[in-house]
């Protein structure tokens, strides 16, 4: 079921190195027709470095490791293409369904393949409110029982971070900042918050893969923080101020469950003039670059 391209195919056969990358960000998380542009670009990007890029995603019902421009130009364009967790897969299967994989999905089908480096812009954690909610992204659980490397800037700063960080601790998912003894925050280079490990080199990144293996320990993931370049990250005055309006707007409107994040971040794009998305990019551009040096450091072996 698992359809995997002929590129990403005669990589993994060569041991070339290759990245996964998800499609909720070509989807649903930019507008057209910059999304679309915004792939291809990634995708060049990792080229760049002398790595295959697989962007992942299901169409009519088969899940795709790597993907061709008019496949991409369908996850960009087409009405009606659906946000997949892992938990959709089996649906998405069984009724053809087309959709963009999110973080958990992503690298699940990445690892299917025999993936081992995915890049992404932030993860999904604990939710604000969690003891009243339990609302809590299935990625951590995932992260906790799938053995891949994600390169991302931190958790999404509308989160709980300090629970997020606590809980990937509790699953036993190894979290490690790149060049930075802070946690990233995402829009931001620094969520207030410390990391206990810090790799410099993508030499040291894929040191720790090789050593999660030969430990053979559980099958978890290795989270590299890579925080945004501060020059780009969104003003942290204006973060606090326009999240502060959004939380009280959200709880004003009694919006609740899935529909949390994308209204909390839909009004921090409208209410930043679109810095929180120029923010989002320059992080993933980053984590998308680091990835590919990272892959290519496992390559060598």
């Amino acid at each position: 079921m698992l359809v995997v391209s002929d590129e990403v195919q005669a990589a993994l056969a060569r041991r070339r190195p290759v990245v996964a990358l998800e499609s909720t960000i070509i989807a649903h998380g930019l507008p057209r027709p910059r999304n679309l542009r915004v792939a291809l670009e990634l995708e060049e990007a990792v080229r760049e470095e002398g790595t295959v890029p697989a962007t992942i995603a299901v169409l009519d019902g088969r899940p795709h490791v790597g993907l061709d421009k008019e496949q991409l130009e369908r996850v960009a364009g087409e009405d009606g293409i659906r946000k997949l967790g892992h938990r959709d897969l089996p649906l998405a299967a069984a009724t053809g369904a087309s959709g963009a994989t999110t973080v958990s999905a992503t690298a699940l089908l990445a690892a299917r393949a025999g993936l081992r480096v995915f890049a992404t812009g932030g993860l999904g954690g604990v939710h604000r409110e969690w003891t009243a909610t339990q609302d809590e992204s299935a990625d951590l659980g995932l992260l906790a029982r799938t053995r891949i490397t994600v390169v991302c800037a931190g958790v999404k700063s509308i989160l709980d971070v300090a629970a997020t960080l606590q809980r990937l601790e509790t699953l036993g998912v190894a979290v490690a900042g790149y060049r930075t003894e802070r946690f990233p925050g995402f829009y931001l280079a620094d969520s207030g918050h410390p990391v206990d490990w810090t790799l410099r080199t993508p030499a040291e990144v894929a040191g720790v893969m090789r050593a999660q293996d030969a430990l053979a320990g559980p099958e978890s993931a290795l989270v590299v923080a890579n925080p945004v370049p501060e020059e780009q990250q969104l003003d942290p005055a204006l973060h606090t101020r326009v999240l502060d309006e959004a939380l009280r707007e959200c709880d004003a409107r009694g919006v609740t469950g899935q529909a949390v994040t994308p209204f909390l971040l839909d009004h921090l794009v409208r209410h930043t003039e679109g810095a929180s998305l120029e923010a989002n990019l320059a992080a993933v551009r980053g984590n998308v670059r680091l990835a590919a040096r990272i892959a290519a450091a496992w390559a060598r072996g």
